[in-house]
């Protein structure tokens, strides 16, 4: 049972200090450097003919290599040295390491990141094996008005503690992350903050300090914490396998609007309408049609599509969740399976090279699961997405990015990574494209 919420009871429990809190927690927040190499051209000018002949092309253009580093903090949630963080405070590094409160600096491997979720999960490396912890608060018994403590290293400063309360719950339209589902608090976060500890006053963890909204760069009171609910799941995943499979609806979702509310006859906008249901998925096998709007997971109601994603993510794969669901104004109730989407067809993962245009490029066949993992939300089922292009490739050159999908290539539809392998292969002296991006087919023409 929760303890009772109070208001100070006297002007003495006003002096209470929180200090018994932070020498529990703070030794098990840590700082995060991340660093990594890129090459850099000496001087983007000597790209431009005009200079190469000015110089006479005797300046020295060679790449040189410039060490890229960020800074972010930590928190330690497994005594043998298993630490949470953001994503993008280790996104892209070659190294990490992390400072502990006392001091010791450790080299930390990259067991499991997701820029879906931003979080990543550390394992610390040549240590003593037992680290202190900061263990999980269930963040879904958070209420607007608790007090909370952020404790990070906001602007590399050092270890830095600050108070608040939580401004708001279910906070979902930030654009912070793809699974967009945020604990608010008025807890002064910083640049350097990303990654470290919002904690309770049992000094237990309800979430991850991950964003601020703010004009300046600096707090203003508008921070957000991933739920410590989500991040259990996702160290959960990195522990088990080191991959993170997130439950599969199978199912397009929409925002209901005011407009949307009147016409279903609900009063309020609320719920996440369903707008498209795919075959044999767990969906369709629950029963849902496009039209339905659901409004609660396991009787917790849902405001819109990022909450629903969210109360599926924090359930695993291979439960079960009870949907209550409105069809022409009645509501019903049906058992949902949880299960990952599957990777049909599989991905058959491939960097092209050679001189085509595609040079650079990695690509993957889509699937449901790849359509989940890079929140494809376009209408396509099949065909070939980017997974990534190559700094300073072809591909670079003439515009691809990460989360295209390949269509056409002088006239030949692309179904499958081998298809767009074997077109690559292929000398031409024109390539006429068709890609999607963001649901737009762009038509482009590269050579003579």
């Amino acid at each position: 049972m929760a303890a009772e919420r109070t208001v100070p009871p006297s002007e003495a429990a006003l002096r209470y200090s929180f200090s018994p809190i932070v020498k529990r927690v703070s030794p098990a927040v840590v700082n995060v450097y991340a660093s990594r190499v890129i090459q850099q051209r000496a001087s983007p000018f000597m790209d431009d003919p005009f200079f190469r002949r000015f110089f006479g092309g005797e300046m020295d253009n060679a790449p040189r290599k410039r060490v890229q580093q960020s800074l972010g903090s930590g928190v330690i949630v497994d005594a043998s040295g298993v630490v949470v963080t953001n994503y993008h405070v280790i996104a892209n590094a070659d190294e990490v390491k992390v400072a502990l409160s006392d001091k010791r600096e450790l080299e930390a491997e990259v067991v499991l990141k997701d820029e879906r979720m931003d979080l990543a999960v550390l394992r610390l490396k040549g240590g003593d094996g037992q680290y202190p912890v900061v263990s999980y608060a269930d963040s879904d018994a958070l209420e607007v008005g608790d007090l909370v403590l952020a404790i990070g290293d906001p602007f590399g400063v050092g270890q830095t503690v600050t108070s608040g309360i939580v401004s708001a719950l279910a906070r979902t339209q930030i654009g912070a992350s793809d699974y967009q589902f945020f604990v608010q608090t008025d807890a002064a976060i910083n640049p350097g903050n990303s990654g470290g500890a919002l904690v309770d006053m049992d000094g237990k963890l309800v979430g991850i300090n991950t964003a601020i909204y703010s004009r300046s760069g600096g707090s203003i009171g508008i921070g957000f914490a991933i739920p410590s609910n989500m991040v259990r799941v996702v160290v959960q995943s990195a522990l088990k396998d080191g991959k993170l499979q997130l439950p599969w609806l199978g199912a397009g979702l929409q925002q209901v609007t005011p407009e949307i509310a009147d016409g279903l006859g609900i009063g309020r906008p609320r719920g996440a309408l369903v707008t498209d249901v795919v075959a044999s998925s767990p969906a369709e096998r629950a029963g849902l049609r496009s039209g339905d709007l659901v409004i609660s997971v396991d009787g917790i109601e849902v405001d819109d599509p990022n909450g629903l994603n969210y109360r599926l993510a924090t359930k695993g794969v291979d439960g079960r969740v009870n949907l209550d669901y409105i069809r022409a104004g009645k509501t019903f109730s049906t058992e949902l399976a949880l299960m990952a989407a599957p990777e049909i067809p599989a991905r058959d993962q491939r960097t092209i090279d050679g001189n085509s245009p595609f040079a650079g490029v990695t690509v993957v066949n889509l699937s449901p699961a790849v359509i989940e993992e890079f929140a494809y939300a376009g209408k396509r089922d099949k065909g070939v997405l980017i997974q990534s292009v190559e700094q300073g490739s072809a591909a670079e050159g003439v515009g691809f990015r990460a989360g295209d999908i390949i269509v056409e290539t002088n006239g030949v539809q692309i179904g499958s990574t081998k298809d767009l392998a074997g077109v690559a292969a292929e000398r031409a002296s024109r390539y006429r494209l068709v890609i999607e991006r963001g649901g737009r087919l762009i038509r482009s023409q590269v050579g003579r």
